[in-house]
């Protein structure tokens, strides 16, 4: 069985067993379509009696970025450095009851 899930603003293929890296501190807001097999259920926005358990496996950073600003004649120079934190989920179990 497989879904497609809305975590924070994107959307994301999910079946179980699968580990995610999603923005820090998000988890599944909504359940937008379940697959099972060849059955295909959209929701309208999101699927009625579907539900997705998760479990939060720890935090990770991303790689860094470095952003260079300049200025000509000015003498104006700065490096910035970012990197994005990510919060690892694991899809435990995806779960529907068929009801019409």
């Amino acid at each position: 069985m497989q879904a497609v899930v809305l975590i924070g603003k994107s959307q994301y293929l999910i079946s179980e067993g699968d580990i995610l890296e999603v923005d820090s501190g998000q988890g599944v807001t909504k359940i937008l379509m379940i697959i099972d097999g060849d059955n295909v259920v959209v929701g309208d926005p999101e699927v009625k009696g579907a539900s997705v358990k998760t479990k939060v496996l720890g935090e990770t950073k991303g790689d860094k970025l470095r952003v260079a600003t300049f200025k000509a004649k000015t003498r104006h120079r700065r490096v910035i450095g970012f990197r994005a934190k990510y919060t690892k989920l694991s899809i435990e179990r995806i779960k529907f009851s068929h009801r019409s």
